[in-house]
């Protein structure tokens, strides 16, 4: 896997300041996406264990809530592949940060058998994200009125409550 960008600090990508990865890489292509160069999974650098050093040492101070990935597709199959064993040490290191992942594909994509994203990996890889946001974006529904998406179909989901439940809850943001 490949990924284009690390911010240390970030304030835009989900609550209070993370470390944001965004991993290369997307089949999706949404129009009027932000980032279309990412769409490549050859783009940028090799995420390699000299990376997973940095964006954990990235992730320790105090102030830094928790991790966000982004892309490209986090989701791609290829990509779940390289992030299920470093969100495993993710989790296990920072228990006490969150993780949230924006995905072009929807949480119904990711369960359906057969679907492109889903894959051996993506249970697992589900179940340490505390906030997936789900959907691709679409600019004939895009708002500057949503917290963390940009088009009205996307969706916060709590992804523990989710799992717990067995069924979609959505995320509510804390009240600013």
């Amino acid at each position: 896997m490949n990924y284009c960008e690390i911010k240390q600090c970030d304030i835009a990508n989900g609550i209070g300041v993370r470390t944001t990865l965004f991993v290369s890489g997307c089949t999706n292509h949404c129009e009027e996406c932000f980032q279309p160069q990412t769409w490549d999974f050859a783009f940028g650098q090799p995420f390699t264990a000299e990376t997973e050093e940095e964006v954990l040492k990235l992730l320790a101070p105090g102030y830094i809530r928790g991790l966000t990935l982004l892309g490209g597709e986090p989701m791609e199959p290829q990509n779940q592949r390289v992030l299920l064993p470093f969100l495993r040490r993710v989790k296990a290191k920072y228990p006490n940060k969150d993780i949230w992942c924006f995905s072009g594909f929807t949480w119904e994509e990711m369960h359906t058998e057969g679907a492109h994203p889903r894959c051996e990996t993506t249970d697992e890889m589900l179940s340490l994200i505390d906030v997936l946001v789900d959907g691709p974006f679409r600019s004939h529904e895009r708002s500057l009125d949503l917290l963390y998406r940009g088009s009205k179909n996307q969706r916060l989901i709590d992804m523990p409550a989710t799992l717990k439940s067995g069924t979609i809850r959505l995320y509510a943001p804390p009240e600013w």
